[in-house]
């Protein structure tokens, strides 16, 4: 073997030494498999994974938030057939229907164009790559963060802001932020805010810098829609729904308020998602 035959096997041995650690080429896309994608990792490389299997909620299962519903369903609407239309954050009580509510705006649109990326909170700087790929597709796309909140310091705080409202290049018409946060602010609050707070001498409050930073990112979303915990009358109505979606008959649901009653005391809260839980095992020990 001479000189020129060993430096071209040496040079080959090496090429497949670098290209086992170098991170695999990203998936191709197909648009047309599903509705909805999630962004994953794979060594450090971002691609959009298919998500198959969608849940089948549709917003008459979501009861009791007649008045949410209608604010997030018109600006989907107006998104999807191209009008003017703002980024949501969607706060407050915890299993309300935040994020049952946007499924549902997926199924209820996916038909006239509408797609969901679920981005993870630790994904959130890649938010530009993501806009980047999506950008010149003819699809609308929702990019969904859900349960988002923020400690101190978090890098992904910075990277929402500037998706939201902070680069130099205009955001891209195909593209709307949807977030659900149980915090209004999504920053923790501490009783030591309050002493930023500055008073003029007609008595006149302004809010400190700390106040003004934990809020300047919330108030980016054009939309802010809050969430209540329910009364007890709403709660089993939303019982009531779910039993009859597993097949029980009238006095079947009539005969199980007491119980629903005790499994909402036992869980500390009357919420859709105790509700929607409470159906499955009432049902299920029935059947």
């Amino acid at each position: 073997m001479d000189k020129l035959e060993q430096f071209l096997t040496r040079a080959e041995a090496v090429l497949a030494r670098v290209e086992g650690m170098l991170p695999p080429a990203p998936p191709e896309i197909d648009w047309n498999s599903a509705m909805a994608f999630r962004w994953r990792k794979r060594q450090g490389r971002g691609f959009l994974q298919p998500v198959p299997n969608l849940s089948p909620l549709t917003l008459d299962d979501l009861c009791n938030i007649e008045r949410q519903k209608g604010l997030i369903e018109q600006n989907t609407r107006q998104f999807v057939r191209k009008s003017p239309a703002n980024n949501v954050l969607l706060t407050g009580a915890r299993g309300t229907g935040k994020s049952s509510l946007i499924k549902a705006c997926l199924n209820a649109y996916a038909s006239e164009g509408l797609r969901l990326i679920e981005v993870d909170k630790d994904d959130l700087h890649d938010l530009g790559d993501i806009v980047d790929l999506i950008s010149a597709r003819p699809e609308r796309f929702i990019v969904f963060c859900d349960d988002l909140s923020f400690e101190e310091g978090e890098s992904g705080y910075k990277a929402l802001k500037v998706a939201l409202d902070g680069s130099i290049s205009a955001q891209s018409d195909n593209v709307l932020i949807y977030a659900t946060s149980n915090r209004r602010h999504l920053l923790p609050e501490y009783m030591s805010d309050n002493e930023t707070y500055k008073h003029t001498s007609d008595g006149e409050i302004h809010p400190g810098e700390v106040v003004e930073e934990k809020i300047s990112l919330s108030e980016r979303f054009g939309l802010w829609v809050s969430f209540y915990p329910f009364k007890q009358d709403d709660y089993l109505t939303i019982v009531g729904h779910w039993l009859k979606h597993f097949g029980c008959e009238a006095e079947e649901i009539a005969g199980a308020r007491g119980d629903a009653l005790v499994w909402a005391l036992e869980r500390g809260s009357r919420s859709g998602r105790v509700a929607w839980q409470f159906a499955r095992d009432w049902s299920g020990r029935k059947a």
